[in-house]
């Protein structure tokens, strides 16, 4: 069995460059390939249920919604347990673990939708089973951030953020074209095509990954994480970017079906507000590498408020045009939020501990509880289009409701990290990236 890596120091140049680079970046390439299996199976269903009513499964609009809440709340919840995971077993352990669980849900659908008169609770815990792709995310992010130099960190999270993102994009494009191969529409494909990338992508981890024992949280790391006051702040950002990405991920087919009954076929093409969004991500954690991440965060916030407006005046005018643009653009700043929002976690948290152990030890615990309320966000989002779709039949309370808080996300945004009175009473955070 490989043996942890007892020695890393990626801060020392010397070492970063002769031995470092070349493990961190074969780690990385190897998590965002898992990553990217999670995050596609995890948004599965947002595809599938478009699809059911085809195969002779008719549920109502509500019944459909709860099918894609369920994978996104349990997700959510499980991002926390598996952000601990990988001090317990280490990161090459336990991504052998994860992405082989991948292959319980896939194997669930595809017999469910097999299945004549398969019940809808069936259907549900199939969803809640596809949520353990949404864990993967906080466990591989955890993971990486201790094999980067702090200067190097933003691009590599956004970089397996992003990778792991694009599973979505990747689904959401394939899969409405595999379950139409052959005769009809054959829904078990869209779990089949998986299998054989998740056995792989299992065996990668188990023979070629590797486990850093700096990656060993202690207890009093999470004690003091979750005892700091920018812990939850960061998590209440982080529901307005990845949440409001998820989220949206998760809705956007069936809200072109519902709200534009005569551009059902462009369903087919709800993958690119994914794509652009998961590629937006490297973008906002270099951008923040380079200008900081409270002023790129700030910005997006700005610019999801405006989106947000497109989008109801698209439902008013009932525009599809304006509305698949102004949904286009909300990926793409939720992208760009992700990665410089996360990428604040590291230098907020320099600035607080007493040393870069502590301060790395202290992130990557806030990384998990942050990505977890984060995921979370993303159920928020559903489930306020859920009741918005059931008692008005129209979106726009739903997205009156995001933009309030769009507009709470930007004030948080500039009251903790960017007003001047925070660097007068706190000044290492202007010196720390933030």
């Amino acid at each position: 069995m490989r043996s942890w890596i007892e020695h890393w120091e990626p801060e020392n140049a010397e070492f970063w460059e002769s031995k470092g680079k070349r493990i961190a970046r074969k780690n990385l390439a190897l998590s965002i390939f898992a990553e990217n299996l999670g995050f596609s199976v995890w948004v599965l269903m947002s595809i599938v249920v478009v699809s059911l009513g085809s195969v002779g499964f008719n549920f109502s609009v509500g019944q459909q919604f709860w099918l894609l809440i369920v994978p996104n709340l349990v997700g959510a919840i499980l991002r926390v347990p598996y952000t601990f995971a990988v001090p317990r077993f280490g990161g090459r352990l336990w991504t052998t673990i994860s992405a082989g669980l991948l292959l319980i849900p896939c194997t669930m659908l595809a017999y469910a939708v097999t299945t004549p008169g398969t019940p809808y609770w069936f259907f549900l815990l199939t969803s809640a089973a596809m949520g353990l792709g949404g864990g993967n995310f906080s466990s591989s992010m955890a993971n990486i951030s201790f094999f980067y130099p702090e200067g190097k960190k933003g691009l590599a999270l956004g970089m397996n953020a992003a990778g792991g993102n694009l599973g979505v994009a990747i689904t959401q494009l394939i899969v409405p074209v595999i379950i139409t191969i052959g005769t009809g529409i054959n829904l078990a494909y869209a779990a089949l095509i998986w299998m054989p990338f998740i056995v792989l992508a299992t065996a990668f981890a188990w023979f070629f990954m590797d486990s850093l024992t700096q990656a060993k949280p202690d207890g009093q790391s999470y004690k003091l994480a979750m005892s700091n006051k920018h812990t939850w702040v960061m998590s209440f950002l982080y529901i307005g970017t990845f949440g409001s990405f998820i989220g949206y991920s998760f809705a956007f087919p069936s809200l072109i079906k519902i709200s534009f009954v005569d551009y059902k076929g462009w369903v087919a093409l709800a993958f690119l507000g994914a794509l652009i969004g998961s590629i937006a991500r490297p973008a906002g954690g270099w951008l923040a590498d380079r200008i900081g991440g409270a002023k790129v965060t700030l910005a997006t916030f700005i610019g999801l408020g405006v989106g947000t407006i497109g989008v109801m005046t698209s439902v008013d005018m009932k525009s599809f045009p304006l509305f698949f643009t102004s949904f286009i653009a909300l990926f793409i700043l939720a992208g760009v939020g992700n990665g410089s929002t996360y990428r604040m976690i590291p230098a907020i948290f320099k600035t607080q501990a007493d040393d870069d152990k502590s301060a790395k030890r202290q992130a990557a615990a806030v990384v998990g509880i942050a990505g977890a309320i984060g995921a979370a966000g993303g159920v928020l989002v559903n489930l306020v289009f859920k009741f918005s779709l059931e008692g008005s039949k129209t979106l726009t309370p739903a997205l009156t409701a995001i933009l309030v808080f769009y507009a709470l996300c930007l004030g948080t945004t500039w009251w903790f990290y960017l007003r001047r009175n925070v660097f007068a009473t706190r000044p290492s955070l202007a010196y720390a990236g933030v």
